[in-house]
């Protein structure tokens, strides 16, 4: 081998070299590649050493001049190398065209020798053919007069041929029809027809005609029962169809007759098929599995799959798809293409190809195709929809990508079918089922995870610092002894969140692999496109972001003073969570979505400011119904405490009222559990004196001008005139007004409230001394601690004095107590 790859090279190098000795030969006379006179432009510098003007006396005057003596050197030596070079290679060239010229001459002389001997073999071939021509032309002279004759018995011969066949096509039919020959039995049948028909009246001819006729017909029911019979191959099939054609057997009850056969086949897999399909359990059933599946997923708060449930069965889809595939489709395409070869694509001659036997077949295989692919379809739907679980999709998806690639054999054996677009549109109404069920799993686990909330907001494990949350049916706080659920209204919101997230996770994960690349329906426009942005954005996760806000809203629709059956705590929670969609949810999920699913925003989408422009709605109103339910709360047991006492036979008071007490402990527990979820908010700047503002009826200039006109018998100015010309001139304060997403503006809005509801009630009754007394103590004590939890202590300042004002007003003898006796009682209180 190393022997061999030496002689490669240097045949290589060999052959480069002569080729470089050629083409220096080339240049030198001005030669191209082809051996002619190159036609270019000749240089006329005398220095050009290659021009042929070159002038040597010039060219060394220029070296002396322009060169270094080492240059000339160099010069000189480079000069003899070529020189040296080119000697050599000329004498190479000389020698090898030298034995070129030897070799031609050999040749030439060999040459001369051969076409001498061709020279001899011409002549005698051409005496030869002379000879042979002499002789054809007497041969020709002797037999043209019996050439006429030889003629007529040529003619005579060939019918009494044509004569015998005819007799004898009775027993050949007979023989073929024995030896099953059915071709060559119709093909000498075809041959005679005509002859046979042209001559039938004659009587031998008309027998013959009557014997062939009855044993064409016999072998034509031979066929019809093969044909009928079919278990014969597909070339013995199409033989048996082909020859039938040639019978004059009519081509649409053949074309039935086949479509009949190959239906109760086909009907069989559709029997079979059909008895695959069991009942499962109710939807109901299946949706209350779902939900309790998902909530006991939602405990570690991690995105599991088998969260969802699935139903079980003898067949799983997959089994139930690749079983009408092997069987159904398969079938199908081989009737299909039986059909084909049959009817449709055979090439018809003669007397067929004037039936347009192909378009009547064609129309007939479109309607038997679109029939039994209808049933077919309906079995898989019905199928399909049994799998009311919303477990693992793989199942699913692998069964409905195998049923689509399956069915796009039809597509190329019926390009205009409609059954493959039937197809499609099964499996995109699979897929947006699949949507819709993930979406009512996703709602039912929201519903049980709120279920779950409130039942853990009921559990008395919850205290929160100490501080009993009243009336709110629940005890919130810090850290509890249990170990089996989240301790604090933080952890709650924390947990639901993070378990709502982890779900909507997992069903986006469980619904990615409807996208998947290796699935083939997957990457079709018609479906990736509007199954993406349609489907899963829209009709799943927007869907349900809209379900979240519409049934958090519902909780501030409930009926009742108290708020109906709703803990107050639950709707502060929902606020928060509403409110944490609107800020970073929102906008983390839909873009997790896009991101995913490559969502092109091609058809009209929900834009992210709308989604969050509606959770904050909720939020607001959910916090607001929260402040009213709260201000109810407080608020219907000082109207209790007002409607029940005798105020005007009551006692001089020694003590602060239970309910001012409670009404500030629950004061206090609120604002600890607003501030668990909200921050603080901006107050403002409050005076010194905030806690030591006293409520006399006499504490000022004003209020003496504005009470003391009572007490004397003619009174200059009615004093309730004085108190509205008052209120012209101060702020008016909006009981009800919309609170702002912090603790300060909830506190501030369930003491407006509670305050106005004591105002209004203190308004309906009659007060004795000590009552207004009591009431003075009262609403010191409220103004001792309730001033610290507003935004502006002036708003409490306000509404305590119009509440003592009131008392005033409405009382028979007003006699108000001591200052520093309200401040002793308050702080012994």
């Amino acid at each position: 081998m190393d022997g061999e790859a030496d002689g490669m090279v240097s045949e290589t190098d060999e052959s480069g070299r002569k080729r470089r000795v050629h083409g220096m030969l080339k240049l030198y006379y001005g030669l191209d590649e082809e051996g002619k006179a190159a036609e270019q432009a000749k240089s006329l510098d005398p220095c050009d050493i290659n021009g042929p003007h070159f002038d040597h006396e010039v060219f060394l005057n220029k070296l002396r001049r322009e060169c270094s003596l080492a240059e000339l050197m160099d010069q000189e030596t480079c000069m003899v190398k070529q020189i040296r070079s080119l000697d050599s290679d000329m004498q190479t060239l000389v020698y090898e065209n030298y034995n070129k010229f030897i070799s031609a001459t050999d040749t030439i002389r060999k040459m001369k020798n051969d076409f001498k001997k061709m020279e001899d073999e011409m002549d005698g071939l051409s005496a030869n053919m002379a000879a042979i021509t002499e002789f054809s032309a007497c041969i020709s002279g002797t037999l043209q007069d019996q050439h006429a004759q030889i003629t007529k018995l040529s003619g005579v011969h060939t019918l009494l041929r044509k004569l015998q066949f005819l007799f004898e096509l009775p027993a050949r039919l007979n023989k073929c029809l024995e030896l099953q020959a059915y071709a060559q039995a119709v093909r000498s049948h075809r041959r005679a027809r005509c002859v046979l028909q042209q001559y039938s009246h004659l009587p031998s001819f008309k027998g013959i005609q009557d014997d062939c006729h009855a044993i064409m017909d016999k072998l034509a029911q031979e066929l019809r029962q093969k044909f009928r019979d079919g278990g014969s191959s597909a070339k013995d099939l199409s033989e048996c169809v082909e020859l039938l054609l040639q019978l004059d057997e009519p081509a649409e009850e053949l074309c039935d007759k086949f479509l009949s056969h190959a239906r109760s086949r086909l009907e069989s897999d559709l029997q079979g098929l059909e008895a695959e399909i069991r009942p499962y359990p109710s939807a109901s059933a299946v949706k209350d599995a779902s939900a309790r599946r998902l909530a006991s997923a939602s405990a570690d708060n991690t995105p599991k799959t088998s969260a969802f449930p699935s139903p079980t069965s003898n067949t799983d889809i997959l089994e139930f798809i690749d079983r009408g595939c092997n069987e159904f489709v398969s079938s199908l395409c081989l009737v299909i293409t039986s059909y084909q070869e049959l009817f449709i694509n055979r090439a018809q001659t003669g007397e067929l190809a004037s039936k347009n036997i192909p378009q009547m077949a064609n129309g007939k295989l479109n309607a038997f195709v679109d029939d039994l692919a209808a049933r077919y379809f309906s079995l898989v739907e019905r199928r399909i929809q049994e799998e009311k679980g919303v477990g693992d999709n793989s199942l699913l998806v692998r069964a409905l990508d195998r049923f689509h690639r399956r069915l796009q054999a039809v597509t190329k054996l019926l390009p205009g079918s409609a059954v493959p677009n039937q197809g499609t549109e099964i499996v995109i109404r699979a897929a947006t089922e699949r949507v819709k069920q993930y979406l009512s799993a996703l709602q039912s686990f929201y519903m049980d995870s709120l279920t779950d909330v409130r039942q853990a907001l009921a559990t008395p494990r919850l205290s929160m610092a100490g501080a009993s949350l009243a009336g709110g049916g629940a005890l919130l706080g810090g850290p509890a002894s249990g170990r089996d659920g989240p301790t604090s209204l933080p952890e709650l919101l924390s947990s639901l969140s993070a378990s709502i997230l982890n779900q909507i996770k997992s069903v986006l994960a469980s619904v990615h692999l409807f996208t998947a690349k290796d699935i083939a329906f997957s990457n079709k426009p018609y479906f990736k496109g509007e199954f993406c942005s349609q489907g899963v954005r829209e009709s799943l996760v927007v869907s349900f972001i809209k379900f979240v806000c519409q049934s958090s809203r519902q909780f501030c629709d409930s009926a009742g003073d108290k708020g109906g059956s709703t803990p107050p705590a639950l709707l502060l929670l929902l606020s928060r969570l509403c409110l944490d969609y609107e800020t970073s949810t929102i906008s983390y999920i839909l873009t997790l979505t896009d991101e995913q699913f490559l969502v092109q925003h091609h058809s009209p989408i929900t834009p992210v400011t709308t989604l969050c422009a509606e959770a904050r709605e909720a939020a607001q109103k959910l916090l607001n119904h929260y402040v009213k339910v709260q201000g109810l709360i407080i608020s219907q047991m000082l109207r209790k405490s007002v409607e029940t006492r005798d105020w005007v036979n009551t006692i001089e008071p020694r003590n602060v009222r239970a309910v001012m007490k409670r009404v500030v402990e629950d004061t206090t527990s609120i604002d600890v559990q607003v501030g668990l979820l909200y921050e603080e908010g901006v107050r403002k700047a409050h005076s010194s004196d905030s806690s030591k503002r006293t409520f006399s009826v006499y504490s000022s200039s004003r209020q003496q001008a504005r009470y003391a006109a009572s007490y004397t018998p003619s009174a200059p100015m009615d004093t309730n005139l004085l108190s509205n010309i008052h209120k012209l001139f101060s702020e008016r304060i909006d009981i009800f007004s919309s609170v702002e997403f912090n603790k300060v503006s909830v506190i501030t809005g369930i003491i407006k409230i509670s305050l106005k509801t004591f105002l209004e009630c203190v308004r309906l009754r009659t007060f004795g001394r000590f009552g207004l007394q009591q009431i003075q103590v009262d609403c010191h004590y409220l103004q001792m601690y309730l001033w610290r939890f507003v935004s502006d202590e002036n708003l409490v300042h306000f509404l305590l004095d119009e509440i003592v004002g009131s008392s005033a007003h409405r009382c028979l003898d007003p006699a108000p107590m001591e200052q520093s006796v309200i401040e002793v009682i308050c702080e012994r209180g």
